[in-house]
């Protein structure tokens, strides 16, 4: 492993600090000196001239789903050409562990991770070894099988516990004080084997509009994991929350703030509401996080600083469900392409489908924003394409907006995607949240929805429109996806630049890098033997971008290498379980 000089370049190093000129040396996996005017020293030291750039520490993604996809796209592309150096997964309550010997529970892991983050069943299947039955062995397992080249950090999914220890029951009632014993002991193993805490998830309803296993869970169960995770110090809860659908999150954070009373543990719910739609939840929501911080309570919001994409795609696709329309959710339930085309055909289908649009569908769905639906993505290339939904029904002459998508997707081929255009942001918010203590950023879904491409190099919107719109400055930028963040998940010596910390460090020049646009990659299993597509992007792209002291990204391209380490949460020098 080469050394590196990192020489001419202005250093922002995650804590705030105003940036300055320095050079970074990087001995091994450590940064060994800061200064100005610090000497090559030649040998196998590699000098790299960052005049015009900054170097910064590397950036964390907060909120993941690669937890299965990293053991069949060990590269993470392209998070290594956006600087990324750690990522978080194990979010939303949703895990690969716990899982019983009950294989219509494990089925239902799967189903449930494919479903709310659009992820193929059949790699679940193929590609990962299941040799696990608690998460520490998960962890064993993962970290012995699988090389990739960014650090990366895990919850356990309480959902994953809820169906370990009550098998298909978790979908329908609550737990007894027995299974509640057990899931206390499964949350016990995950946390003594380094797992940040335990997320859950009071927001989903599945593809036939069941509530999650997590939200039957009464107060007894969250009140019995949070006594658990009160024992074990760092550890953490994630809640996901709805502010975009049944807009239940007030209540569902100010009930988790009242089981976490009088208990150490930090709370992360995600979150306070950026979309301009979601404004009937922000008035009750806001009032609570500054109660929250007013009586000093370690509880965060998470936010994100871009609209979420939106793909309508009828091969894997929740946005429909989602939407409540669940007549276009049979199409992409339908198992082959031959089905979907009968049912897009069908008068009766098509005239449910009229009815769910018109009085079913959530107001802010993509359904009902046809000016916003952008037909972009034709399959066979028939066409037309980059017309909007309105513009298309008006040429073809079709009376209502779901006739006219289902006419253009039946002469372009199912496999076409239609494209909406982002929700409006509430911008004030996102700079203010940027500023807030007690704030996650940098919330991308990276991993999943790979089909609607959602989350990564998102952090570069950052950079290019915040920065250089002169909206925040570069340690605003660089300390909301670094040195924050590092702190929230207790990953020390992580997210800032400073003598002896580990070299997870990002070299860039603000003027060159972009948030690419996404294309078409060939490289997901499907399971049968062959590859199916995803969006990727191609790199920021970054100078250079090192994790634990290796190049992952060098010479505008990734180097192949793997040095990512998994990280346990280190709260002091008296409770350090180390990275591992």
């Amino acid at each position: 492993m080469a050394d590196f000089l990192i020489k001419g370049g202005t250093v922002v190093d995650g804590k705030m600090t105003p940036a300055y000129a320095a050079d970074v040396r990087v001995t091994g996996d450590r940064i060994a000196e800061i200064g100005a005017g610090l000497a090559p020293r030649g040998g196998a030291e590699r000098v790299v001239d960052a005049t015009g750039c900054y170097v910064t520490p590397g950036f964390i993604e907060a909120h993941t789903h690669f937890d299965a996809t990293m053991w069949w796209q060990d590269d993470l592309n392209p998070l290594p050409g956006y600087g990324a150096t750690t990522i978080i997964m194990g979010n939303c309550g949703f895990s690969c562990a716990p899982i019983s010997d009950d294989k219509a529970a494990t089925q239902e892991v799967i189903n449930i991770f494919s479903f709310f983050e659009d992820i193929a069943k059949e790699p679940f299947v193929s590609e990962l070894p299941w040799d696990w039955r608690k998460w520490s062995e998960y962890k064993a397992s993962l970290t012995s099988k699988v090389r990739i080249p960014l650090n990366y950090a895990a919850y356990v999914g309480h959902i994953a516990i809820r169906l370990a220890v009550m098998g298909l029951d978790a979908w329908e009632r609550t737990a007894t004080p027995l299974e509640i014993e057990r899931m206390c002991e499964l949350l016990d193993d995950a946390l003594n084997a380094g797992a940040l805490g335990l997320s859950t998830n009071l927001l989903d309803h599945d593809g036939d509009d069941r509530p999650v296993p997590t939200q039957i869970a009464d107060d007894a169960e969250y009140a019995a994991l949070f006594e658990v995770l009160d024992r074990h110090p760092g550890s953490a809860v994630q809640v996901i929350i709805d502010t975009f659908m049944r807009m239940t999150g007030p209540e569902m954070v100010a009930r988790m703030g009242r089981l976490l009373e009088g208990k150490s543990v930090r709370m992360q719910w995600a979150g306070l509401p950026t979309l301009e739609f979601q404004k009937p939840t922000l008035g009750p929501l806001q009032k609570l996080h500054d109660d929250f911080k007013a009586q000093g309570k370690d509880y965060w919001t998470a936010f994100t600083h871009v609209s979420p994409t939106n793909t309508l795609s009828l091969t894997k696709s929740l946005i429909f469900a989602q939407s409540n329309d669940y007549a276009w959710h049979e199409v992409v339930q339908a198992e082959t392409d031959e089905e979907k085309e009968r049912l897009l055909a069908d008068p009766e289908w098509r005239a449910r489908a009229r009815d769910s649009w018109d009085n079913h569908a959530w107001a802010h769905a993509p359904m009902n924003r046809p000016d916003d639906l952008l037909l972009r993505n034709s399959d066979n290339g028939a066409g037309p394409v980059n017309l909007t939904l309105t513009e298309y029904m008006k040429q073809s002459g079709a009376a209502h907006r779901s006739d006219a998508m289902a006419d253009w997707i039946l002469k372009n081929g199912v496999k076409s995607t239609v494209h909406m255009a982002p929700f409006p942001m509430n911008e004030e918010l996102v700079i203010e949240l940027i500023r807030d203590p007690m704030s996650v950023g940098n919330v991308s879904d990276a991993g999943a929805h790979a089909q609607m491409f959602c989350g990564p190099g998102e952090n570069m919107l950052l950079f290019t429109y915040y920065v250089r719109g002169g909206k925040i400055s570069i340690e605003e930028a660089v300390h909301v996806q670094t040195g924050k963040l590092a702190r929230h998940f207790n990953l020390k010596g992580r997210g800032v630049l400073e003598e002896g910390a580990p070299a997870d460090i990002t070299v860039f020049n603000i003027e060159e890098i972009e948030r690419r646009e996404e294309r078409k990659i060939f490289d997901v299993p499907d399971g049968h033997g062959g590859i199916t597509w995803r969006y990727t992007r191609d790199p920021a792209p970054m100078r250079l971008t090192l994790v634990n002291g290796e190049a992952t990204f060098d010479g505008g391209e990734p180097t192949g290498k793997r040095p990512g380490e998994f990280l346990s949460p280190q709260v002091d020098s008296a409770y350090s379980m180390a990275a591992e």
